[in-house]
């Protein structure tokens, strides 16, 4: 049986389950796909203490239903930085990202239409957990490249030396599990 780690995010007890990511050390998985009550009361809670903004940013894909919910609950609209390109991306802006929990270099893509979005716009980057920075620091350079002016980022859980940051919004510290 795998180990887990209990902890409370907006109010609410979960019990992750640890996954090795080297030998030297474990991280406990947060997963929002079907827990819709830990993503609507995340959703609520990071609302709360966000700075005010038109438009909210994330990557594809773990923190998808956080950026619906935030945005169906606050400024009603989203934009989803995308793997990959699409038969339907005009003239797409893209940077690259390596994600602490993804084995190879990624590109992130936004097509036209969501540049459009984005240019001129007070921009919220959300993620589900900050660990690294690296995929917020893609998020950002991607507004940045879309004329958006970024006015925070934030996340429901902050990883490791990530909770030590005074750049980012978060709700809660996940600790990293060294063996």
């Amino acid at each position: 049986m795998a180990e887990t780690f209990n902890m409370t995010i907006a109010g609410v007890e979960r019990e992750l389950t640890k996954y090795p990511l080297s030998d030297k050390l474990d991280i406990a998985a947060f997963i929002l796909f079907d827990d819709v009550e830990i993503t609507e009361k995340s959703a609520k809670a990071l609302l709360d203490i966000c700075p005010e903004h038109d438009i909210v940013l994330t990557a594809e894909a773990k923190s998808i239903p956080l950026c619906y919910e935030f945005a169906r609950i606050g400024c009603r609209r989203y934009v989803v930085a995308r793997k990959g390109t699409k038969v339907y991306m005009s003239n797409p802006l893209s940077v690259c990202v390596n994600s602490i929990t993804t084995d190879y270099d990624q590109k992130l893509y936004l097509g036209q239409e969501d540049v459009d979005k984005l240019r001129g716009k007070r921009v919220l980057i959300l993620d589900d957990v900050i660990s690294t920075g690296e995929s917020l620091t893609a998020l950002e350079e991607l507004a940045e490249k879309a004329g958006a002016n970024v006015v925070g980022k934030a996340a429901v859980l902050a990883e490791g030396d990530a909770a030590d940051r005074d750049d980012i919004i978060f709700l809660e510290k996940l600790p990293l599990f060294f063996k």
